[in-house]
């Protein structure tokens, strides 16, 4: 039986598990402890077993887990209700300036999560009921928490470009440096695309009332800005400190999880049940993340032993005739396609091991393909079939916000994207210019 055959069996073995509702990580992990064994005796169980030592003996993967506490602890403790707030009152009275200060919420929530739940779950319940009572459009709420909770994954502290940097060997610090331009690159490009669309149609995101802004005084407005500077001591605490090699990895988000304990403490927040929520969450998704770092590692390690990095250059290379830009974008066209199936971690983790060393040899750089990548997955978040941020939109939203609502608002915010992939694809300074600024070249 030639390789590609066998390539072809394990991808379509692991594609119909999936189709079975099984949970990921029990069909890919499950594909791969059968082929290897298949394939090579029982002497086959060392290499998914040697596979997930390298995720149990990763130590920066501590980072995930407090990452997600804070997300968490942030949204509970109601501190993500008053920033919201502040920009609910100096971006209410331009039209789509809610949709606007959600976008704006949503670039600070990235800022000191790393994962794109959190922001759903503040979106959807803090956002969502702001917007639908002063009569904004539902297609177009809907589109704007989907879109802007994906920067989550791209704005550090990131957790997928963290794993990224596991499975290149990257340096994080760097590949968070070229995260920031990108991800406010898609926040602004999120932010023209809204006030356009409210502009030409205002109907779509009314601004405040005269009654509802005479409410608010000057004075009160600037005294909203403190709402701002918990925010700003926690990005500070966390990214700040490592990226001015005061703490490590690890250690950073053991800070910014205590600064944002701390500020829970100082706004008197800190309760039983908020803390047993956090908690709660926290350990549910580390959970299912490491299940499927694990599963989707085993998978690689058995697809790998095939000689999968080389059969996939042939084919780019010798057998199509692609340019290095060709394979580029057959990639890119790759990881979206799979991201409306896989969540991104087994995407990552399953293909990233067979196409860095291809882009390296190819002389692309590893840390701005790592921002592509990012790209493509926060656009596979909001892509159907099975795009995370779709069901978890529905799972949030009222009851007249229908699946087929959630599909459509989400198109204009694809091609919104995929433009911004564009950009960073033709201007790789985008993303390289910060981290060869402060850590050299």
């Amino acid at each position: 039986m030639s390789h590609g055959l066998i390539a072809f069996l394990i991808f379509s073995s692991m594609g119909l598990m999936l189709l079975t509702g099984q949970r990921v990580f029990a069909a890919i992990g499950g594909v791969a402890a059968f082929f290897s064994l298949l394939l090579w005796g029982t002497g086959g169980v060392e290499m998914p077993f040697n596979a997930s030592f390298i995720l149990l003996n990763w130590y920066p993967l501590l980072t995930l887990p407090l990452f997600i506490y804070m997300g968490y602890m942030f949204s509970e403790s109601g501190i993500a209700s008053d920033l919201y707030r502040m920009f609910h009152v100096w971006t209410g009275p331009v039209n789509g300036g809610l949709a606007v200060g959600t976008i704006g919420l949503m670039v600070a929530i990235s800022a000191m999560n790393g994962l794109s739940v959190a922001g759903m779950a503040i979106g959807a319940t803090i956002a969502m009921p702001e917007m639908m009572k002063r009569k904004y459009d539902k297609i177009m709420v809907s589109g704007v928490i989907q879109a802007g909770s994906s920067l989550g994954i791209m704005i550090p502290p990131s957790v997928v470009l963290v794993l990224y940097g596991m499975i290149a060997r990257q340096n994080v610090g760097r590949l968070w440096m070229a995260g920031v331009f990108p991800g406010l690159l898609l926040a602004a490009l999120f932010i023209l695309y809204i006030l356009i669309r409210c502009h030409i149609n205002p109907s779509l995101g009314p601004a405040l009332t005269l009654e509802e802004r005479q409410q608010i005084t000057w004075k009160e407005r600037f005294v909203l800005l403190r709402a701002g500077i918990i925010p700003v001591v926690i990005i500070v605490s966390m990214t700040g400190l490592f990226l001015m090699g005061v703490t490590s990895l690890v250690e950073c988000s053991a800070a910014g999880a205590a600064a944002t304990t701390l500020a829970a403490i100082f706004k008197r927040r800190l309760t039983k049940k908020v803390m047993q929520d956090t908690l709660r969450n926290t350990l549910s998704v580390s959970c299912m993340f490491m299940w499927v770092i694990l599963a989707a590692l085993c998978f690689g390690a058995v697809f790998d032993g095939l000689g999968a990095v080389h059969a996939i250059k042939a084919l780019f290379l010798d057998q199509w005739h692609l340019s290095p830009w060709g394979v580029l974008i057959m990639m890119q066209v790759s990881y979206i396609i799979m991201g409306m199936f896989l969540d991104d971690t087994a995407m990552l983790i399953i293909v990233a091991p067979l196409y860095i060393p291809l882009i390296m040899s190819l002389g692309f750089d590893p840390v701005w393909y790592g921002v592509l990548y990012t790209i493509t997955c926060q656009i596979a978040y909001i892509t159907p079939p099975f795009g995370y941020n779709l069901f978890l939109m529905k799972a949030m939203a009222p009851p007249d916000v229908t699946l087929a609502d959630i599909y459509r608002s989400i198109v204009p915010f694809v091609f919104v994207m995929v433009f911004g992939l564009i950009l960073v694809m033709v201007f790789p300074q985008v993303a390289l210019w910060l981290p060869n600024a402060y850590f050299g070249k």
